[in-house]
């Protein structure tokens, strides 16, 4: 199995996140492929909103057309009827014994990864993208830099592969997202992120807000619209305070 070192593939879900790290990957990649999952979320407008982006992409940031290429969406809605989660259920959303929140999905981005890898393996991608970060995060124990870098080891072994999972996002804040998103697409990709893709876990695009749609008060919606507050803070001080 030849593994083509300028062809990535992005795990890509429809939020805000995973949408930064396709534009990481095709700043950085010939060309880069995209993988979705449904697992039966209860905010599954997250798949709907796929489409739209990537279409976005593709006519709207003329430096990257021509290296997008195929999307992958992946039926996992086996791993909904096993879970018991408020990502799966119509529950409230809450902090359980184990101090973790009950949007945690026992098992779900070991394997995402691992389908991924599956999928690389057949298409010839030596690189995994995705959007695990350790920082601005609800403590869920499978975006840790260690369970990524297992991962990755554990995927090389089975595979007898040389994968390499990038998690751009692993040690920066929602804030440093934003302006990551500045930094790779400008204004544009901003404006996409804001208005197209979704975060919020009740899947909410009934309510808009200056950071996007969402309910406002889960913890996605959260830590989308603090990350967002500090973003136009920085934006601002910068403008009256210029290098």
């Amino acid at each position: 199995m030849r593994q083509d070192p300028q062809t990535a593939l992005v795990l890509f879900s429809g939020g805000q996140d995973s949408t930064t790290c396709l534009a990481w990957a095709l700043a950085r990649f010939e060309h880069v492929e995209t993988i979705g999952f449904d697992y039966g979320q209860r905010h599954r407008i997250e798949i709907e909103v796929r489409p739209r982006i990537l279409h976005r992409i593709r006519s709207d940031f003329q430096h990257w057309q021509g290296q997008l290429g195929e999307d992958h969406l992946i039926d996992l809605t086996v791993l909904g009827q096993i879970s018991d989660t408020a990502l799966t259920r119509s529950v409230e959303i809450a902090v359980q014994e184990n101090g973790l929140p009950n949007t945690f999905v026992p098992g779900r981005n070991l394997l995402f990864l691992g389908f991924a890898g599956a999928l690389a393996y057949r298409r010839g991608a030596k690189h995994l993208v995705a959007g695990m970060c350790e920082t601005d995060y609800s403590g869920y124990p499978d975006c840790r830099d260690d369970t990524i870098k297992a991962m990755q080891l554990a995927l090389n072994l089975g595979m007898e592969a040389r994968f390499v999972i990038h998690t751009p996002l692993m040690w920066i804040d929602k804030a440093q997202t934003w302006a990551l998103a500045e930094t790779l697409g400008g204004q544009p990709l901003v404006e996409l992120i804001r208005e197209d893709t979704h975060s919020c876990y009740n899947g909410d695009r009934e309510h808009h807000h200056e950071w996007g749609f969402g309910c406002g008060t889960c913890p996605a919606c959260q830590l989308r619209a603090q990350g967002w507050e500090r973003f136009q803070s920085l934006r601002a001080s910068v403008a009256t305070h210029p290098q």
